[in-house]
């Protein structure tokens, strides 16, 4: 093979390379963007970084006093209504079980992870049975 087609192949490897890399930078700023999102809030002395654009945070409502069971529509309440509709809620022994009617999307699930765990839940992963869950009592 001589130089020229050394190089014309490598070029042509390149044309293939390019549009997936930039659907991975894609990628990796929406990743970037949710994770922003969700990160703890920073202390007082680290300064916060600006994107110049935030979506707005759900609101969090704040817990009751300890000893108080929460239901269903407590916890339904800590939604935002177009997120609320994107969820199931069941009610089980000692918490709230919430399940995805449909694919969430990573901005969805970072803002329902988000209030998840304002509320003192978690997230179960668990294959097609995945799950949040919120306990029933207030700690």
């Amino acid at each position: 093979m001589s130089e020229k087609q050394n190089v014309e192949e490598i070029l042509r490897r390149l044309d293939e390379v390019l549009p997936v890399l930039k659907s991975v930078l894609s990628d990796l700023q929406e990743i970037s963007k949710s994770l922003r999102f969700v990160a703890p809030a920073p202390t007082p002395s680290t300064p916060v970084p600006q994107p110049s654009t935030t979506p707005e945070a759900p609101k969090i409502p704040v817990p009751a006093p300890a000893g108080r069971r929460r239901g269903v529509q407590d916890v339904r309440m800590m939604f935002p209504q177009e997120l609320e509709d994107l969820l199931n809620f069941t009610e089980k022994d000692d918490f709230i079980m919430i399940k995805p009617r449909q694919y969430l999307g990573s901005e969805n699930f970072a803002k329902i992870a988000s209030i998840i765990r304002g509320a003192g839940g978690q997230y179960i992963s668990a294959g097609k049975d995945s799950h949040f869950r919120i306990p029933k009592q207030f700690e």
